[in-house]
């Protein structure tokens, strides 16, 4: 009896050794008693992170086809009178001197619409690209041949109309116009352009390209076109302000560096 209860108190300690996991790094007994290295832990594989989401490319804001806000009817009658002069526009031909003015009262500053104006002016596609013909805005005292007056509506009414030019529309003075020695655009279209091109997505700075070289056109000595076609740009010289009689808005008297234009009206 002694004998057994030895054995099994043998067997119990070495099936205790059997089951006893090994501390990391200790060598394990095999059956043969020969050790063998611990084995080898598990790699962690990082889990990927999530890839960012693609950043969509910024959506360009829509263009401003007309200017919020009431618009003044009337100013000062008075004009401030850019003092900065500009460089010649052109590479050669006849030298026109020109000043740019802005009324007093119109809400508008005369170096913002003189750097328009000079934009305009200098293209590519303006009037100076043939070649023939250089322009240059000069300071109030030295010698021009003309005036590029920004005026609210009823002088721009008053300017035009002693011109013998009647600018109305329903009774309110509203396109702009050129009288000998004096270019003239309404501040009405400046702000607003027209509903017949705000309709066709003309922004406003392309209307403002348009009818700086559609009136300086005329102080140059052309005159109104036709639309040369349907779906076609329309001559800057075609009375865009008015209509566009199946032509597109077109803001240059150049196009793919030729001279563009209608017929004669």
């Amino acid at each position: 009896m002694l004998v057994v209860l030895a054995f099994l108190a043998a067997a119990g300690v070495g099936v205790a050794v059997a089951v006893q996991r090994p501390s990391s790094g200790a060598e394990v007994l095999v059956s043969d008693g020969s050790p063998v290295p611990p084995p080898a832990l598990a790699s962690v594989v990082p889990t990927p992170s999530a890839s960012p989401s693609p950043v969509a490319d910024p959506v360009p804001p829509a263009p401003v086809l007309a200017l919020p806000g009431p618009v003044p009817a009337h100013g000062r009658g008075s004009f401030a009178y850019e003092p900065r002069p500009g460089p010649v526009l052109g590479r050669a031909g006849v030298l026109r001197r020109f000043r740019v003015a802005v009324e007093n009262g119109s809400g508008e500053d005369v170096h913002a619409f003189a750097d328009a104006v000079q934009r305009a002016l200098a293209g590519p596609g303006s009037w100076v690209d043939d070649g023939r013909l250089r322009l240059q805005r000069v300071a109030p005292g030295s010698r021009y041949d003309f005036t590029i007056f920004l005026a609210t509506r009823d002088s721009a009414g008053r300017l035009c109309g002693r011109g013998g030019i009647d600018i109305r529309k329903g009774g309110v003075p509203y396109t702009s116009c050129r009288v000998p020695g004096k270019v003239v655009i309404n501040l009405d279209r400046w702000r607003l352009s027209a509903p017949h091109l705000v309709a066709a997505g003309m922004p406003l700075d392309t209307y403002r390209l348009y009818v700086v070289n559609h009136e300086v056109g005329h102080q140059l000595g052309h005159h109104h076109e036709r639309c040369p076609g349907l779906g076609r740009p329309a001559p800057v010289m075609q009375q865009q302000t008015l209509f566009l009689d199946g032509c597109r808005p077109y803001p240059w008297p150049y196009l793919n560096g030729r001279r563009y234009a209608g017929r004669p009206v």
